[in-house]
């Protein structure tokens, strides 16, 4: 048991090797003067920063706030995105009607629609709602689409052997044979909900994480324009492993995900 909580150990720390080594070199250079403060400022002062609007309650506000903004979003679009890849994957006649059309929204990239989403909806919470739901849309759609539609045929024919039919068929063979690629579209919607929100953060908010290091940029203070940063890099990797964790508990019957345990 020793033994293997030893070899597991450096497997867990592992991955944040190279982090750890960023923030080493990032205190070097700025100590030494490699870098300037007011390019990079030293991590020491991002911490100091980190406490300053922890005691006065912005960080957390902000963080929450963001983090509420993102989640929902995500819901909105995940869902949609989700329901239609499913109702296209299933339905052949749906996806002629449908599909062309999806595929042209696509190819609008959807942070462009900034200007006229702040027009039609001014700088309040739907603008960043509608933004980063039409982020988080098309890579759940995509992928649930041609997740349902990669369902090896051998499996389905197996599936109507056992008496499966209509929708327990969808249910216990086609969707479970799609969730690997429809999970792989959750971990890639999550990165684009973060890009999104921090692009709809500075330019059409008045609270939020973006919206805090906008604020800094007026006063030059690099360390919360810092902080903001690394903010989003961790909300980003924190959402990222809840999708790992949510696929390593899905997907246990999965050959190829049960070798990676």
């Amino acid at each position: 048991m020793n033994n293997r909580n030893g070899k597991r150990l450096p497997q867990a720390a592992l991955p944040w090797a190279l982090p750890i080594l960023v923030l080493i070199l990032w205190q070097i250079f700025t100590t030494t003067g490699f870098l300037a403060g007011n390019i990079l400022p030293k991590p020491v002062e991002v911490g100091r920063a980190a406490v300053e609007l922890l005691k006065n309650g912005q960080l957390l506000d902000n963080v929450a706030i963001s983090t509420r903004r993102a989640v929902l979003g995500f819901l909105a679009g995940g869902a949609i995105g989700f329901l239609l890849g499913l109702f296209n994957g299933v339905w052949a006649r749906a996806e002629l009607l449908l599909d062309t059309t999806i595929q042209m929204i696509r190819n609008v990239p959807h942070l462009a629609l900034i200007p006229i989403a702040i027009l039609w909806f001014g700088i309040g919470e739907e603008t960043k709602l509608v933004l980063v739901s039409l982020g988080v849309f098309f890579p759940i759609y995509l992928n649930t689409f041609h997740g349902i539609r990669s369902v090896d045929p051998k499996l389905v024919e197996m599936g109507k052997v056992y008496g499966y039919r209509g929708a327990s068929l969808y249910g216990h063979v086609i969707l479970p044979g799609a969730l690997p690629a429809i999970l792989v579209g959750v971990r890639q919607s999550l990165g684009i909900m973060w890009l999104t929100l921090i692009v709809a953060e500075t330019v059409a908010a008045d609270s939020g994480i973006g919206y805090m290091a906008m604020n800094a940029r007026e006063y030059m203070r690099m360390d919360i324009i810092v902080l903001s940063i690394l903010l989003y890099a961790l909300l980003g990797k924190l959402s990222d492993s809840l999708a790992k964790l949510l696929e390593a508990s899905w997907l246990r019957w999965h050959s190829n995900y049960a070798a990676q345990r």
